[in-house]
């Protein structure tokens, strides 16, 4: 499809419906856009808040023409899509990131070799398609290892740690045959993230690195900026932008990293779209990363990444409500305290219902602040 800028008063389509496109349709309104929200579910967080909610499954392509004519540019929420759904509306709307970015990201054995084919530093792997593989994985990266399946997984879904010969093939034969990766098990001192945009003429813009603390492989809390010296956040946004560029990719990534006790900064995983870790950017940031993803897929100018002021994003998960409904009123009794709900209609454990972001003079102070309020949800 041919380049071109869509100016407000457009029309958005977004692939898929969480709370990441709903964020995302809620910015779009704000700037004057129309939305259109395609999804396999209905009365979705991103549908709630759309001009219009299409629900048909991602293989449906009666339905995603029909989606593809009602709108001027696609762009997605998550990445577990078919790239197929993708390159069907390639044929008649402009769609970001491009088909070929998903391809690589959705699946963990082709990103990983991806970066790996780029000298980009990564954790040590192996690819598992059966129990010679997995027997010749352990003996090359030996134990403690990592075992993931190779597609289709988020929050620590589809991986298990290994300790044992006995451990690896019950979960190799949990996982079914499908495709996996082990990795070699890295001892880290922290796990950071870059989120930056790159435009078609590629312009570049990265958000500075920020630190993110998880409770049972989901993110707990995200801590903006990072604390780390100016040598490894240079590091972390120059690889952040060859990924980009290798990639050719018009669009919004998030690089996930460890920092391994040793100081070395390894990338983890890739995400084309916007992430939990940069929610705090919505206050705390000139541009939020949903506008900026809104912008680079639109043709507007990037807009500008700088953190306004140190702060920390608390994630609310489904466990808060089983004790009945939280205490909204004495957690905003807090300030400046900010909440966001997502319109799930079921609360559940590890499921993500909404954030806490609150502000500081430093980031330790956000820190306390955001879990002085999160602990108030629960009195």
């Amino acid at each position: 499809m041919t380049s071109q800028v869509h100016l407000p008063g457009s029309t958005l389509g977004i692939l898929g419906s969480g709370q990441l496109g709903r964020m995302l349709a809620l910015t779009a309104k704000r700037l004057g856009y129309r939305v259109h929200v395609f999804s396999p579910e209905r009365d979705t967080p991103a549908g709630q808040v759309a001009d219009l909610e299409i629900t048909a499954d991602y293989t449906d392509l009666t339905a995603l023409k029909r989606f593809a004519q009602g709108v001027d540019v696609v762009t997605i929420e998550f990445e577990n899509i078919p790239v197929q759904a993708l390159a069907a509306l390639q044929q008649d709307v402009p769609v970001y990131p491009q088909p070929p970015v998903l391809e690589i990201t959705q699946h963990r054995l082709r990103e990983k070799q991806f970066l790996s084919d780029l000298g980009i530093p990564v954790v040590p792997f192996v690819p598992v398609n059966n129990i010679q593989e997995l027997q010749a994985g352990m003996a090359q990266l030996g134990l403690p290892a990592v075992l993931k399946t190779a597609g289709f997984g988020y929050d620590g879904k589809g991986q298990v740690r290994l300790e044992t010969e006995a451990q690896a093939l019950a979960a190799y034969e949990a996982f079914a045959g499908q495709a996996c990766v082990m990795e070699r098990f890295v001892a880290l001192e922290r796990e950071i993230s870059v989120i930056a945009a790159r435009a078609e003429d590629g312009t570049f813009q990265a958000y500075r690195p920020v630190e993110n603390r998880h409770r049972h492989h989901i993110l707990d809390f995200t801590l903006a900026p990072a604390q780390v010296s100016e040598a490894l956040e240079a590091q972390a946004i120059q690889l952040t932008r060859r990924i980009l560029e290798a990639l050719n990719m018009r669009g919004l990534l998030c690089v996930e990293f460890f920092i391994t006790q040793q100081g070395e900064l390894l990338v983890n995983e890739l995400a084309p779209r916007p992430h939990n870790s940069g929610h705090y950017t919505i206050e705390a940031a000139v541009c939020d990363q949903f506008e900026q993803q809104l912008r680079v897929v639109c043709g507007l100018p990037l807009g500008d990444p700088s953190l306004r002021q140190p702060a920390a994003m608390a994630n609310l998960l489904g466990d808060l409500w089983m004790k009945g409904e939280p205490d909204w009123q004495t957690a905003l009794g807090l300030s400046p305290v900010y909440l966001h709900l997502y319109g799930k209609q079921e609360a559940r454990a590890g499921r993500k219902m909404g954030h806490l972001t609150a502000l500081g003079n430093s980031v330790e102070a956000a820190f306390q602040l955001a879990q002085q309020a999160r602990e108030r949800l629960n009195r």
